[in-house]
This record gives C-alpha cells, sequence and structure tokens, in this order.
C-alpha cells in the first residue's frame, strides 16, 4: 500500500489537485474583492443603497455586527460572484481543451503517396 501511494504521488495527480486548490482559493479571492469592491458598490448606487449588502435587510439584528440577519443585496452578491467564477472557469477550461487537441495530421509525403498508388494498381492487376 505504501509502494502504492509513492507512485500516486510521483505520477504529480496530488501535486496538480493541490496548485488547482491554492489557485481556486486565489482567484476566489480575487473575485470576491471585486464583487465587494467594484460591483456591489455600483449596484449600491443604481439602487440608492450605500452597498449591495444593506439592500433588501429583513430579520432581527445580529449581536455582532447590528445589521438584520438576512439580505437579500448579500445573496444577489453571492450569485453575481458564483456567475462570474463559473464564466472564467468556462473560459480557462475552453482554453485548456484548445491546447489539449491533437494535431492535424499531416498529409504524407509525395513518394509515399506514389509508392500507395503502385501498391493500388498491383492489386487491381490480375
Amino acid at each position: 500500500m505504501i509502494k502504492e501511494f509513492k507512485e500516486f504521488i510521483a505520477k504529480g495527480n496530488l501535486i496538480d489537485l493541490a496548485v488547482a486548490f491554492v489557485m481556486g482559493v486565489a482567484f476566489s479571492g480575487l473575485v470576491n474583492t471585486f464583487i465587494n469592491r467594484i460591483v456591489n458598490p455600483i449596484l449600491g448606487l443604481l439602487f440608492n443603497v450605500s452597498s449591495l449588502e444593506t439592500m433588501g435587510l429583513f430579520g432581527d439584528p445580529d449581536s455582532v455586527t447590528g445589521l438584520p440577519a438576512g439580505s437579500v443585496g448579500a445573496f444577489l452578491g453571492a450569485i453575481i460572484n458564483f456567475l462570474l467564477v463559473g464564466f472564467v472557469m468556462f473560459l480557462v477550461v475552453k482554453a485548456y481543451n484548445r491546447m489539449r487537441r491533437p494535431p492535424e495530421e499531416m498529409a504524407p509525403p509525395e513518394e509515399i503517396m506514389l509508392l500507395r498508388e503502385i501498391r493500388d494498381g498491383l492489386r487491381t492487376r490480375p
């Protein structure tokens, strides 16, 4: 079992997964900052609220923050965040698949084509 585990780690699958996880966390932080610092204030201006987070507040106030427990605006921000992350991941996978596409087969050299014609001509002779 230890040998299999060493082979698994040596293949790089675990390393690739770890790198993907770290990149995903970093990307999530980038998108969250974009949503909280750029999109939310712009949408807040459109809906005449200080931030998207304060739009559509409801429920009892939280003892720590003093804000109501529910927020429709926070949910809308999460939806926008999800859609942006999903779209960027779609673009990344699309670019990756394009790079991984097998190269188109090149036409064989002219000598090979002539030899094939001769071979086929010999096959048809009685």
